[in-house]
């Protein structure tokens, strides 16, 4: 009974209090990033943030309308939900409107709509469907492919629109899979592939076919079992190498230069002073003034609507993928770890909610949910510290949008209705 002392009619809302005070939050950092001479109206629609209350007001009707839905609806027609996302995306090749370089949004008057946030939620009910079917089996590579197939469809769809940054958000289905019974060896096989691609472009071919010839036969002489014959463990490193030879491949002749800047700058690739000085001028520039505005917030920040760099416009599309920085410079590193706690309590009690359910589509889906604002969250402020390489993804409720904030919250409130419905599930 002390888990129910926490819900009004059904809902959780100790997820509902952490929805609320991230969404409050962003606002208040989007006003801070996207305002233009006095504040006046909080509904001027001339400014960003008066844009973005409307969209809020509008959030709320559409949490309304999701609570109200049966929550046997989401997974009665969750594939019927996913083709129409996935049509969705189809439709941007012939009326897509380019934005950015990108062919990612519908125009809607003087609005924009951009399909490929509300994929995600279409995305993770289907996988919730398809993994809750009796005849699904996770040990059997046929079902393996198929659930891979899920996600592999919205995921090229996106990438051909050339938005790569939300193309990785479907790698975060890997742990739902996980959690699902997949085999611990795609995990190490994942693993190991991210470290040989770093290896490859950081030190070449040679040092890392040398590096992985010295673990693959040391695992191989230590271990008291040796299951793997000599043979096999020859196989291996020819794979490693062979891989590590196709992403200098892929690197050099596949990636646009900007993608291949970018990395090169995280990596620290470019030994030439005068083109890394003008990389830093043109690809790191935006890196670099988010990292010099979240230093300057130091411990406490400047205050709201104070920062110097974030009124001053240094950090270009700052109200949108770069919103982490006005955290930085405003708030400082205490305002920084109290949003860093909001998402990591957020996420926390989605998973603590989805292990309670008892369905199997709600806890796959619970899963789900929680995975994509993971993904999101890390990369997002991992890629505004330069701790991994730049590519263009929101920060959940934060960045501005009305596709995204809309997409997000369909995402959470779905398992939030779905979570109110296990008491019915028996």
């Amino acid at each position: 009974m002390h888990r129910e002392n926490h819900r009004g009619f059904g809902f959780d809302w100790i997820t509902i209090i952490l929805f609320l005070l991230l969404v409050g939050f962003g606002w208040l950092n989007i006003m801070s990033a996207s305002h233009v001479g006095e504040i006046g109206s909080y509904f001027d629609m001339s400014q960003l943030y008066g844009k973005q209350l409307v969209f809020l007001g509008l959030t709320f009707v559409l949490i309304i309308l999701i609570l109200s839905v049966e929550a046997k609806f989401y997974e009665r027609f969750a594939s019927i939900i996913y083709i129409i996302a996935m049509l969705s995306l189809v439709g941007l090749f012939i009326f897509g409107k380019d934005v950015n370089g990108a062919r990612s949004w519908y125009g809607i008057g003087s609005m924009t709509l951009q399909p490929s946030e509300f994929a995600k939620f279409a995305t993770a009910l289907a996988v919730a469907k398809y993994m809750s079917d009796l005849q699904t089996n996770m040990n059997t590579i046929k079902d393996q492919l198929r659930a891979v197939g899920i996600i592999i469809v919205p995921a090229a769809l996106i990438l051909l629109q050339n938005d790569a940054g939300s193309t990785l958000v479907y790698a975060s289905f890997f742990f739902v899979f996980y959690r699902e019974g997949l085999q611990q060896i795609y995990l190490a096989i994942a693993l190991s592939t991210i470290i040989l691609a770093v290896l490859a472009l950081k030190f070449g071919i040679v040092v890392t076919g040398i590096i992985a010839a010295v673990v693959i036969f040391g695992i191989y002489f230590f271990r008291r079992k040796k299951r793997a014959s000599i043979i096999q463990s020859v196989v291996i490193l020819l794979i490693c190498i062979s891989f590590s030879a196709g992403v200098k491949l892929f690197y050099n002749h596949v990636l646009k230069p900007h993608q291949q800047n970018r990395i090169s700058l995280w990596l620290r690739l470019e030994k030439d002073p005068t083109k890394l000085e003008q990389m830093k001028k043109e690809e790191a520039y935006n890196l670099i003034q988010s990292e010099q505005a979240i230093s300057s917030g130091g411990w406490t920040g400047k205050g709201f609507l104070q920062g110097t760099r974030t009124t001053g416009k240094f950090v270009p599309e700052q109200e949108t993928d770069y919103i982490f920085s006005t955290v930085g410079e405003e708030w400082g590193f205490l305002g920084s770890s109290l949003v860093v706690v909001l998402f990591m309590a957020l996420i926390i009690r989605v998973l603590y909610l989805a292990e309670s359910q008892k369905s199997q589509f709600s806890r796959v889906y619970g899963y789900g949910v929680a995975s994509i604002f993971f993904v999101h969250f890390t990369i997002n402020t991992g890629m505004v510290m330069g701790l991994i390489p730049t590519v263009g993804i929101p920060l959940p409720f934060f960045s501005y949008g009305g596709s995204g904030l809309w997409g997000f919250t369909i995402l959470l409130f779905i398992f939030i209705k779905l979570d109110s419905n296990k008491i019915n599930e028996w």
